[in-house]
């Protein structure tokens, strides 16, 4: 009979053996284990169903060992194992990173996180902890990524776990390097390597050394690089490591600064052909590749392998399965872009760099809904910006801005002209200086604010030729422009239509004046916008909803904005949702896609962490936790083909930019799910102006004007009216973006 104490000392001397590498003897004592079990079922079965997952990682049976975890996983859940479904979960997070598969890593590291922490397994969590800091840190996303390597860190020096604590220190020290604070990241290498010849591990020194070297090469400390790179091979000709990927980088990296080319191609396609290197290391290595072909003027080259590598980027993105695993992922890429768009700027060929900055753009977005996140975009063969133009009847000024130099395309249905543009550091500045402005409710115009005459000079004035009265402008924003309100910038003169008064010491006017903007994710979209064909005007009216909890308070204006936006319409186009009614589970059961317009009046919040747990603040009659609460996440799984979508709430625009997908939060998700066109706010909103506002945009919508024309109306007339709503604090929150 069977022994369950018989059959846990070989499960763990299977463990034990295979770390120690002897492979024979842990077959043997697994092969033993696993015949007892067949005749029983002991709890310690399932440690054996998990030690033969740990024998096939150790052997790179990634497939073979996922399949084993999963079984014991099936077996914690079924036998109520906390501990084995704890450290299960972790070691199929740590399966999934080995095969680049980070968004699963995520799920996985997540759950483990979960069960270790609930049932006070430290030492499990804070291995949980470090790993989702390291799957996010590969999809890109380094702010939450930094913040679970310093907790874990910190949970490792508590429990005294000397060897986790370096790991996780490094990790941080990557974030470090990669942000460009060569100072931290050497500060963090430094440690750690103290904390490794503190065990005396030589694969934890070696790997800081490795660290070391590669922010000396990229901080230009060439001789200290030298000198680490000294130390690595001495211990590589003492014991034998063999130099990992990253190494090889790093040397190869040394190589091109110390101008000796061809050893530095050497060692950049030995990165790339090698099947251990990670992903974000072999894009790097291509990169690095690139830009020596370029710096020897060989351009052929340097162009094939720029395509080469973001193909290699794309194919990867590809894999991953759910959105908000692909929007941080554009982190690493964006500086490949960068670089090739530069590239072909500089040799003449400015049509080939719009569309390859296009092609950086909404790679998320432009996905329609029922499509599979995961899989390859499909795009038109030949983009052509100008036909685009003509079809949608508008003025596009495309941006971009680089870290060499920002540029702008402004297309028409004729023409295509580019434009210089100052470095992103330089616009970055003035705009987070004139945001600042407008949030203290100051009046640019009156104060004739610098930043936002500037800003006029230096993103819109090289493109006037191109922009005509009564003709929209859509603006494709980059970077920081995302959460920038075009229409607030200072125009020099006075208001067209109306004479110079020269008494008045105000000598500009807003850019709402003279143009009809809205905003627009990618130049592809625009091409591959289709009418709707949509008749009948039916609204779906949502909010004043009974206050969930303290933190939301109803507000006597909510109610007064629903009762004028009905007023629009006759009984039979309203679908009224309010009150108790006003939950999200109504919303849901509404079936959104029949409507024209869809319209939320309530609280929202936006999540700069995670942008799709933005959510709009509805009734809570259950009582449940957080079932008030529409979150971006979920709207996406809900088709709508809503003419127009509209969050009179603060922050509907998000508060997150992402490398080529801009501002995520609610206005991206409603576009994600299919809306022609939303309106989102790119800050706090007022309660008192902005009901008058909505009211003027139905005024206008229901009279038959486009929803750009509309809006814009709406705020012309608070701009105009004399009030203290003029300023631009009540009128410019509000931005329209569209498909098309």
């Amino acid at each position: 009979m069977p022994d369950a104490d018989a059959i846990e000392k070989l499960a763990i001397e299977a463990v034990a053996l295979t770390r120690q590498q002897q492979i024979l003897s842990a077959e043997q004592r697994l092969t033993q284990a696993e015949t007892m079990c067949q005749a029983s079922d002991f709890a310690t079965c399932g440690n054996v169903l998990a030690a033969r997952g740990i024998f096939g990682v150790k052997l790179g049976h990634f497939d073979q060992a996922r399949q084993s975890f999963l079984h014991a996983l099936s077996f914690a859940r079924s036998h109520h194992d906390s501990w084995l479904e704890a450290t299960t979960t972790l070691n199929l997070g740590f399966i999934a990173m080995q095969v680049n598969h980070y968004d699963e890593a995520v799920d996985w590291s997540k759950s483990a996180y979960q069960e270790a922490t609930s049932s006070g397994y430290e030492n499990t969590a804070e291995g949980a902890a470090g790993n989702l800091g390291w799957a996010y840190f590969q999809l890109g996303d380094h702010e939450r990524a930094l913040e679970q390597f310093v907790a874990a860190e910190n949970n490792a020096g508590r429990l005294g776990s000397v060897r986790n604590q370096l790991k996780w220190l490094s990790d941080a020290g990557y974030i470090y390097r990669d942000s460009g604070d060569w100072s931290r990241a050497a500060q963090a290498y430094s440690q750690a390597l103290g904390l490794a010849r503190e065990i005396n591990s030589k694969e934890d020194i070696v790997n800081a050394l490795q660290d070391l070297a590669r922010v000396s090469v990229l901080s230009g400390n060439l001789d200290e690089a030298d000198a680490t790179i000294a130390q690595l091979n001495s211990i590589e000709s003492a014991g034998g490591i063999r130099p990992s990927a990253t190494l090889r980088l790093t040397i190869g990296e040394l190589a091109a600064a110390r101008g000796q080319p061809a050893q530095a191609e050497a060692y950049f396609h030995s990165v790339q052909k090698d099947p251990a290197a990670m992903m974000t290391t072999k894009l790097t290595a291509g990169f690095e590749l690139a830009k020596l072909f370029e710096s020897q003027n060989n351009t052929a080259a340097a162009n094939r392998m720029y395509k080469a590598t973001l193909s290699m980027y794309e194919a990867a993105r590809a894999q991953l399965k759910s959105e908000e695993s692909q929007l941080p992922y554009g982190a690493n890429a964006a500086e490949i872009y960068d670089h090739y768009v530069h590239f072909l700027v500089q040799y003449g060929r400015s049509d080939a760099a719009l569309a390859v900055a296009d092609q950086s753009r909404a790679q998320t977005l432009e996905r329609s809904f029922g499509e599979p996140a995961s899989g390859k975009r499909s795009r038109p063969a030949s983009l052509n910006p100008q036909q685009a133009a003509q079809k949608i009847k508008s003025t596009l000024l495309f941006y971009w801005l680089g870290q060499q130099q920002s540029y702008l395309w402004a297309i028409t249905g004729t023409k295509t002209r580019l434009f210089l543009l100052p470095p992103y550091q330089q616009i970055t500045e003035l705009v987070e200086h004139y945001r600042k402005a407008l949030l203290d409710l100051k009046d640019p115009l009156q104060d004739s604010n610098q930043d936002g005459e500037s800003l006029y000079r230096i993103l819109v004035s090289p493109a006037a030729a191109a922009l005509r009265p009564g003709i929209p402008v859509i603006i494709l924003a980059d970077g920081i422009l995302s959460q920038l309100n075009f229409e607030t910038l200072l125009v020099p003169g006075a208001v067209p239509g109306t004479q110079p008064n020269a008494a008045s010491s105000v000598q500009t006017h807003y850019l709402l004046d003279d143009l009809i903007v809205s905003s627009a994710p990618s130049l592809a979209m625009l091409a591959a916008a289709k009418p709707t064909g949509q008749t009948k005007q039916k609204i779906l009216l949502i909010g004043n909803p009974v206050s969930p909890n303290q933190d939301f308070s109803s507000l006597p204006m909510f109610g007064l904005e629903m009762t004028r936006i009905e007023g629009h319409f006759t009984s039979a186009e309203v679908s009224a949702l309010a009150g108790q009614q006003a939950t999200p589970v109504a919303y849901f059961a509404s079936d959104p896609h029949r409507y024209t317009y869809i319209h939320f009046v309530s609280h929202a919040v936006a999540s700069r962490t995670s942008p799709l747990d933005s959510a709009i603040i509805l009734s809570n009659p259950a009582g449940n936790e957080d079932s008030y609460k529409l979150y971006a996440r979920d709207i996406i799984q809900h088709p709508v083909n809503a003419k127009l979508v509209t969050i009179s709430a603060c922050y509907g625009s998000g508060t997150r930019a992402y490398a080529g997908e801009g501002l995520v939060g609610l206005s991206w998700a409603f576009l994600r799910a299919g809306a022609q066109r939303v309106i989102g706010a790119l800050w706090e909103v007022s309660d008192d102006s902005t009901p008058r506002l909505m009211d003027e945009l139905y005024q206008g919508l229901t009279a038959g004007e486009s929803p750009a024309v509309a809006l814009r109306n709406a705020k012309l007339s608070m701009l105009h009216s004399h009030s203290r709503f003029r300023v631009p604090f009540y009128w410019a929150p509000f931005q329209i973006y569209s498909r098309q």
